[in-house]
Formats: structure tokens, C-alpha cells, sequence
């Protein structure tokens, strides 16, 4: 029941994805391992060097041993004393030597050496091994070092002595043995307190984060003005924090145009349909005449026509801004094609009293492009600056190539825009004069379109205007000029 209430798969899969039990769990193992490496160095280190202080010991008593029988092989008082009372003498670390002569019979033994080892056993293990200390255990089970050495005897050839020493390391083994307890208890005591440590230096560090996540929280289509305060916090999370703060100064910003849109879309719309409504209540409120009844019904298709247009904007926009919008494009010869422009507007300019002309370079410039869609934005622009040039002035349609691509300008000599309208006049609905705007049937998308088409091409559209003076709209197409 414990298990299937506070172990089971999805209560571990929900703790492994926390950030505090990662970053937690990393610590401390990193933790583990650099103190598992330390000690185990520090472990190894003291067994290498309590083997060589015991085979130090071993190379000077065989030194020792190797004087006398050189040069006091007749001492054997000397000899006695050194194998068999010495280790009598010592406590701890007790070595046993045995003297063979060549036949390998015993000549001298240190007491109870036959009792502590397999004398057997030692020399089959020695004997494998010469001049070399080897571990060996005893029959009581201590730890032995064990070496064996054949010697010189005398000064005069070939009599050779073979010297046996064991001696017991059971002390340096009982050593080891505490250092491995304690090196468990002390790796098992840095694994608890490095997670805990790690889990309480995670809680702090993914405090800050916690904080945002409870900002975000707080924040709604409604509440878009709540920001992240980044005093205090560290260099990385300050700068998260900056940049989540931007990102909700963009939605803030997006939401107000899209709010201020909606009523926009929904007043424009609103507006000719109750025009429509009003045109036929009247109309059906009294018998009218076939005149009267053709004069609503002529104002109703004004109505509808204007209608459909704002819609088809609309859509056209809805489409501009879909990602898989695909351009037609051709090759373009600019210059005709705003001269085309140009021929579709002179009516329109005469009446107006404007003289609208074009200017473009000797050669023909060629551009990859979408026709359609262009001649759509230069005839916006087009319409916009006979809407704002008062009679006897003029509108300018350029064409001019340059590193990048092409620029197209239409400028006028018309009313021109006030300096903090300018930002604005891209963005959808927006009218610089609304009364003048709705008299003249305008719906506010026409610069809107033009931007669309604009970045449609990867380009971009830029306005720059002064009153009285007029407007200058310049379209940026990037690409080759063939």
C-alpha cells in the first residue's frame, strides 16, 4: 500500500521531472563522486604505502641476514639472536625467519613459526616468487607478507643459504579495514547531506522562477498590464524575465489593436448594413413611385458594393498574413506597368484637376514579382494621393532600381499627414480624417493592403509626409533586377 500510494511509476515520474530533484539528484551525485574519488585516492595512497613500508622492513632484515652470513657465517650466536629471540621481543608487526642451508633442511627457526604458517605452503608460494613480497595467510587466518631469498655464504663459492621471512600484517590489515568503514559511512553520510544541500540550493535557485510562473499565472486577455519585477533576481533569470516582459508588451500591444479593430470592423460593417436597413424601411414605409423605389434601390447596391469591398479587403488581409500564401510570380516590366496604372487613374485624375505622370529609367527594368498583387498596392497608393491632392496639384509615380532590388514611389502634393499620425497609418481602420475618410467611402485598409503586399515580397512599405506639402510612400521589393 506504501508503495502504490508514495513510490508508484507516476509519483516518481512527476518527482524526475521537477527541477529542484534534478538539480538536486545532480549535486549530490557530483558531490558523491568527487568524495568517492578523493577517499579512494587517499585509500589507495595507504595501501600502496603500507605495502612498501612492509617490504622495506622485509629488504632490511634480508640485508641484515645477507651481512652475517657473508661475513660472520660462523656466528651463529649472532644468527640466533637475530632469527629467533628479536621477534620475540617485538608486540606487534611479529616477523618469523627460517634459515635453509643448501640442501634445504632447517637450520635455524624463529619459535612458533610452524604454528603461525604452512611452512609448505610458504615455500611452494616463495618459491614462484624469489626475491619478491607476496601476501599469504596463516593458519589462524592473519595476514602475512612473506618473502624468500637465496644468500651467499661465506666469501668462497658455492655455499648458499635460503632465508625465509613472514611477517604479520594483520595490524595494517585491521587498519584497512576501519578506513573501508569509515570511508562507507562517510560516502553514505556526504550522499544525504549533499541532497539535502542540493535540494535546498535548487528550491532557492528555482525560487525566482516560481515567482515568474505565478506572475504568468495572474495574467489573462483582461490583465495584460501585470509585469515581472527583475530587481533582485540573477543575471540570466533578470534577463528572462526582460524578455517575457517584452514578449507581454507585444501582446498587450496586440490585444489593443485587435480590440481596437474588432470595433472598427464591426462599425464599418455595421454602417452600410444600416444604411441598407434604413434605405428599405423607408422605402417600404409608404407607396412610392418607380423613381423613387430605382433611387433605393441605387443606394442599396452603393451600399452593398461598398460593402463587399470591405469585406473582400479583409479576406485579401486574412490571406496576406496566412503562411502558406503563395506569390504568382513573372517577370515585370515596371515601367509598363505603371504606366498601366497610371492610364487606369488618368480619368479620375482629370476630374480631380491632378496631373498624375510616371517616371521611370530609359531601360526597362525587370523585376521577379507578383503583378497582380503589386499593381493592387501602386493603385492604392494611387487613389490614396488623388483622394489628398486638392485640384492643380500633382502625383508622381517612380520607379528606381538599387542594390537590393526596386523601389516604387508615389508621392503628391496634396494635404499631407500630421507628424504623430504617421506611425499609425499602416495599421488597419485607421483614418487620419474619419469624417472625410467615411464621406469618401474609405475603409481604412487601403495602406494596410499595401504593407501586406509589401512583406508579401519580403519588402517592406515606408511613408514619410509633411502638411501641406505632401505625402511620399515608397515600396521596397528585394530581389534581382534582370
Amino acid at each position: 500500500m506504501f508503495w502504490n500510494q508514495s513510490h508508484s511509476p507516476a509519483a516518481l515520474s512527476r518527482l524526475w521531472r521537477s527541477l529542484a530533484f534534478r538539480l538536486a539528484a545532480a549535486y549530490a551525485l557530483a558531490g558523491l563522486l568527487l568524495v568517492f574519488s578523493a577517499i579512494a585516492s587517499l585509500y589507495l595512497v595507504l595501501v600502496n604505502e603500507l605495502d612498501k613500508s612492509t617490504d622495506l622492513f622485509l629488504a632490511d632484515k634480508v640485508n641484515v641476514l645477507s651481512t652475517m652470513l657473508r661475513d660472520r657465517p660462523d656466528d651463529i650466536d649472532g644468527l640466533r639472536e637475530e632469527i629467533e629471540l628479536e621477534s620475540a621481543a617485538r608486540r606487534y608487526e611479529q616477523f618469523y625467519i627460517r634459515l635453509l642451508d643448501e640442501a634445504g633442511r632447517p637450520v635455524l627457526t624463529t619459535p612458533g613459526m610452524a604454528d603461525q604458517l604452512d611452512l609448505a605452503q610458504l615455500t611452494r608460494k616463495t618459491r614462484s616468487s624469489p626475491h619478491r613480497g607476496i601476501p599469504m595467510r596463516g593458519r589462524s587466518g592473519r595476514s602475512f607478507r612473506v618473502i624468500s631469498v637465496s644468500l651467499p655464504v661465506g666469501h668462497l663459492p658455492p655455499q648458499h643459504a635460503t632465508i625465509d621471512i613472514a611477517i604479520d600484517v594483520s595490524q595494517k590489515e585491521a587498519l584497512l579495514a576501519r578506513y573501508r568503514d569509515w570511508f562507507y559511512a562517510i560516502l553514505l553520510a556526504t550522499f544525504a547531506m549533499f541532497s539535502w544541500v542540493g535540494y535546498q540550493i535548487a528550491r532557492r535557485g528555482i525560487h525566482p522562477m516560481e515567482e515568474m510562473a505565478t506572475t504568468a499565472r495572474h495574467i489573462t486577455s483582461t490583465n495584460l498590464q501585470e509585469r515581472i519585477s527583475t530587481e533582485g533576481y540573477p543575471f540570466e533569470l533578470a534577463a528572462l524575465a526582460g524578455t517575457f516582459n517584452k514578449m507581454l508588451d507585444r501582446l498587450e500591444e496586440s490585444f489593443t489593436r485587435i480590440s481596437r479593430f474588432s470595433a472598427d470592423i464591426a462599425h464599418d460593417l455595421r454602417t452600410p448594413v444600416n444604411n441598407i436597413r434604413g434605405e428599405a424601411e423607408v422605402a417600404l414605409a409608404r407607396a412610392r413611385s418607380a423613381d423613387e423605389y430605382r433611387n433605393v434601390v441605387e443606394s442599396c447596391l452603393e451600399e452593398s458594393v461598398r460593402l463587399s469591398d470591405l469585406i473582400g479587403d479583409l479576406l485579401f488581409l486574412a490571406r496576406a498574413e496566412s503562411p502558406v500564401t503563395d506569390l504568382r510570380r513573372e517577370r515585370v516590366d515596371v515601367g509598363a506597368m505603371l504606366s498601366g496604372v497610371r492610364e487606369y487613374y488618368e480619368a479620375s485624375a482629370a476630374d480631380g484637376g491632378v496631373s498624375l505622370s510616371v517616371s521611370v529609367p530609359a531601360d526597362p527594368v525587370m523585376v521577379e514579382l507578383d503583378r497582380s498583387l503589386l499593381q493592387r498596392a501602386v493603385g492604392n497608393l494611387v487613389s490614396n494621393a488623388l483622394s489628398h491632392t486638392p485640384p492643380g496639384g500633382a502625383v508622381l509615380l517612380e520607379a528606381k532600381p538599387d542594390p537590393s532590388g526596386i523601389r516604387i514611389e508615389v508621392s503628391d502634393t496634396g494635404v499631407g499627414i500630421p507628424a504623430e499620425a504617421l506611425p499609425r497609418v499602416f495599421d488597419r481602420f485607421f483614418r487620419v480624417d474619419s469624417s472625410r475618410s467615411q464621406g469618401s467611402g474609405s475603409t481604412g485598409l487601403g495602406l494596410a493592403i499595401v504593407q501586406s503586399i509589401a512583406q508579401l515580397h519580403g519588402g517592406k512599405a515606408e511613408i514619410s509626409s509633411q502638411l501641406g506639402q505632401g505625402t511620399l510612400v515608397a515600396l521596397h521589393i528585394p530581389g534581382p533586377v534582370l
